[in-house]
């Protein structure tokens, strides 16, 4: 069977039962080492025997047994970069690349390519501190998590990429009492707990880094409550949240930081998905 036809028949599969078709690329890149314009040029040949049999073994466990593919292939790509997943961290999505692209968009912007020192809390996989890390040689980087398991993954993918990010573990504030950074970045947990949330998702995924208290702000208000000390005079604070928290997150921000400047950045599907918090610079 040709490439061409085999990628067809096994998207038709995954969408017979209501699973992801970009599954089929994640896994047959995964066992054949091609990306994805790799797999396209092959298009027209035979496919060996052995991806075949391979490919049918895990993409069976995926269609039927409820497992995410990235836990399946123990891996996820994050802004170019392969970051190994289990089930003790969650799979980095594509919203939290925005966020990292807006950082280091600011970044050029608020502090003018200067060396910054960053903390990175709830850093799950490892994703925003090692990417950004590697993606901006001027940061220097903390990433904490309560989770020891969380860390565990997370300082194998700062080995494996290259990365110069310092991890430490303790409970949201604690493990970076008496720093001080310049650009302050966290994705907490912020489902609310009594929302549906997708089976795949819900019974795969740490539930500690998914809900967020009653109406998904929890951690923000303990956060926020507790982060002026940790700041320098200039700072910027970044924040993934839900498309529908825009309001309540200015409202937090000013709050807990009166005199600095608040906006909320849409992503690309146009939902208001990340607030920045301005310290001792624009319009303050």
């Amino acid at each position: 069977m040709k490439y061409s036809r085999f990628i067809k028949e096994k998207q038709e599969e995954a969408l017979s039962l209501d699973k992801e078709e970009s599954a089929v690329y994640l896994l047959l890149q995964s066992i054949t080492g091609l990306e994805t314009n790799g797999l396209y040029l092959k298009k027209d040949e035979e496919i060996d025997e052995k991806y075949v049999n391979k490919f049918n073994e895990v993409f069976d466990i995926y269609l039927h047994d409820n497992k995410p593919i990235q836990y399946l292939i123990g891996y996820s790509n994050f802004y170019g970069y392969d970051f190994n997943v289990n089930e003790n961290v969650l799979i980095p999505r594509c919203e939290t690349e925005e966020l990292v692209e807006n950082i280091l968009y600011k970044y050029d912007d608020f502090f003018k390519g200067k060396k910054v020192d960053v903390c990175d809390l709830a850093t799950g996989s490892g994703c925003i501190g090692i990417t950004l890390s590697l993606e901006e040689k001027n940061m220097n980087v903390i990433a904490t998590d309560i989770s020891k398991d969380a860390l565990a993954i997370a300082r194998e993918n700062n080995k494996k990429l290259g990365g110069r990010v310092t991890f430490l573990e303790g409970d949201m504030l604690e493990p970076v009492k008496g720093r001080k950074f310049d650009i302050f970045v966290s994705n907490p947990p912020y489902i609310p707990d009594s929302e549906l949330v997708d089976p795949l998702v819900k019974d795969n995924e740490p539930n500690i880094a998914l809900f967020g208290g009653s109406d998904g702000m929890k951690f923000y208000r303990i956060i926020l409550s507790g982060l002026k000390p940790l700041l320098k005079d200039k700072a910027m604070v970044a924040f993934e949240h839900g498309y529908d928290k825009k309001n309540e997150m200015l409202a937090l921000a000013k709050e807990y930081f009166p005199n600095a400047h608040a906006e909320c950045i849409k992503d690309l599907e146009g939902k208001d998905r990340m607030t920045f918090i301005y310290v001792g610079g624009i319009d303050e």
